[in-house]
Order: C-alpha cells, then structure tokens, then sequence
C-alpha cells in the first residue's frame, strides 16, 4: 500500500547528530540504518548498481558512525530485505532492493509535495473510531504513526480525524493491519461549539508554529554560509542530510490544513520556500563528498553518483580528475 510504504520511508530514515544551538536534537549517528537509507535515497537514487559495502561504512563514519555500527546496519537493513548483498572475491556488494526503492520513491514524492499547494476545503472532515485490545498495542501503535503521516490526529481518545477526504486510504490502511474494530466516516462540524471544541483544537498549532520557525531559523543559517561559500564538501554533505531531517517531520506534525483553519501569518510556506532553496543549493557539493569517497574503493561507480532536488531530477556529479582521486576538502 503506497503510503504505509511511505511511512515506513519516515520511519526508517530520520537522521541525525546533535548540534549546539540547532533545532531540537538530532541523533542519527544513534540510528545508522536510517542515516544510511537516506544517504542512498539523497545520492544513489533510481540506480541500480551495486555498491561496495566498505564504501558505506566510510560513507556513515562521515557522521560519526563507528565501522562495527555501520555494519550493524548493514546486516539489519539485509534481514529487513531493503538491501541485498553479493560477493565478488574478498569484497561485499550492496544493492537497494526492490522495496526500498519504492519505499524512497514514495517518500521522496510525499516530502517535496508537502505544503506545495493549499488544497480547496469543502469543510468536511474525515473520522476514524477504532478500539484495539491492550493486547495488539503493536498493532495500535503502528495504526497510530500512519494515520499521523496521513495527518491524522486524536481529537478525543480512539477518535481521530483529519480535514481532507481520505477514507479510502484509511480503509485500506485498516485492511493492511487487519483491524476490524473500527469505523470510519465523513462529517462536517456543528457551528456553535467553543473555542475547546473545535476540531482543529486535536493539532497543538502553537507548537506547530514554533517548530517552523525554529526551522527558517536554521536553514536560513545554512542558506547563508552556502551562498557565502563558507561550506567544506564535508560540511554540506552533513548539513543537507539534517535538512532533509528536520524537514522530514513536518509531514507527520502538521495535517496541512485548509487556509481557513489556520492563524493568521502562517509560516508553513516560508519554511518550505526555504527548505527546497537550501536543499536544491546544497545538492552539489554534498554529492561532491559522496562522490569522493565512493572513489577510494570505485573510480567507475563514483562517477555515477548524482543528486536530486527537490523537482526530483537528477544531476550528475562532476567528473573525477584523471591525476586521481580529489581531495577531500
């Protein structure tokens, strides 16, 4: 089903390292199999070929991850059947699989798409009533977390809702979970009810709001050094990667709602025009250093390294210098 597929993208790649003075805390060097499927999504998407599995280790110590936890990783993301591995000789190969190509293609698809257009309301809402046993709670929680990337959110304990219509994936979500006890349904609100009452009160818009400025804050920081060409390949590299990060969450924080809805001076935009600016401007030196160190176990397969921006097209990488290998910095 496409989006818990693209749930499971946020899921599995929320990245991170802590940083004084930045957004919340970011601690993806704790989360090395996330980290390293966004690093593939960011720099080896749509491609096919194998990659060296020494290559992604190097590729993860750019980000404070140790050799034995880069191959934790490895060997996880293999059970989880998102990578495949080959051997040629004494050297370990490693391919996306099938699934998680799609897992990132969708995901790639819903975050650029996030907050590009404000949808027309007709003031309906859809609402889902469940009840589930303490003993599924797995169940329960993995219905909670995807009806939150769907921009859900608990008005009232067991019923959830969300301003658009979207029934039909929360009718295939239930069959996906195979949960039974639950029913769902279209509605519009009953004019009178108190500030208390509203629906959009299920969605803590404060500390929305907080959350975006916060993050224009800290894109607008690397905006700067970027344009100032104050960025080192290494730098950019790990600084586009937290981007993508905190940017990332926003989908699961905020159910887009319609104009009418929202306080006045909403910064959703702002913070998405900011974003994919960012983004797109650090895109080629990021996969500089990718392409770097890619090149000290494949000369040919880091010329194939590209990047994507946020339109989700393609660019390659400069080519390698035939005197060898570039520096690192």
């Amino acid at each position: 089903m496409a989006m818990s597929h693209a749930y499971v993208y946020a899921d599995v790649a929320v990245v991170g390292a802590d940083d004084g003075g930045e957004p919340r805390t970011w601690s993806g060097a704790q989360r090395p199999p996330r980290l390293l499927l966004t690093l593939l999504g960011d720099y080896w998407w749509q491609r096919t070929e194998s990659l060296p599995s020494a290559a992604l280790v190097a590729l993860l110590a750019e980000f404070g991850v140790s050799d034995s936890a880069a191959r934790a990783a490895l060997s996880r993301l293999t059970r989880n059947k998102l990578l495949m591995t080959s051997r040629s000789g004494r050297r370990t190969f490693v391919q996306l699989s099938d699934r998680a190509a799609q897992i990132l293609d969708e995901g790639a698809r819903h975050i650029f798409s996030f907050g590009r257009v404000s949808q027309p309301w007709d003031g309906t809402w859809s609402l889902l009533a469940f009840s589930i046993p303490e003993h599924n709670r797995a169940v329960r929680d993995a219905l909670r977390k995807q009806l939150r990337w769907l921009g859900f959110a608990p008005l009232y304990d067991g019923l959830w809702l969300a301003p658009r219509d979207q029934v039909s994936e929360v009718v295939a979500l239930l069959k996906d979970l195979d949960i039974t006890t639950a029913t769902t349904f279209r509605a519009t609100a009953v004019p009178g009810a108190g500030p208390d009452g509203l629906p959009q009160r299920a969605w803590d818009l404060d500390d929305l709001r907080a959350r975006y400025e916060e993050f224009i804050e800290f894109a607008e920081r690397l905006h700067g050094r970027a344009l100032a060409g104050r960025m080192s390949p290494v730098e950019a590299l790990v600084a586009r990667t937290r981007l993508m990060d905190e940017w990332r969450a926003f989908p699961a924080l905020d159910p887009d709602l319609p104009a009418e809805l929202l306080p006045p001076a909403w910064p959703r935009a702002a913070a998405r025009d900011l974003f994919i600016a960012t983004y797109d401007l650090l895109g080629p030196l990021a996969a500089h250093r990718v392409r770097q160190i890619i090149a000290r176990y494949s000369r040919d397969l880091a010329t194939r390294t590209a990047h994507h921006g946020s339109e989700l097209t393609t660019t390659a990488v400069d080519e390698i210098p035939a005197d060898g290998v570039p520096a690192d910095r």
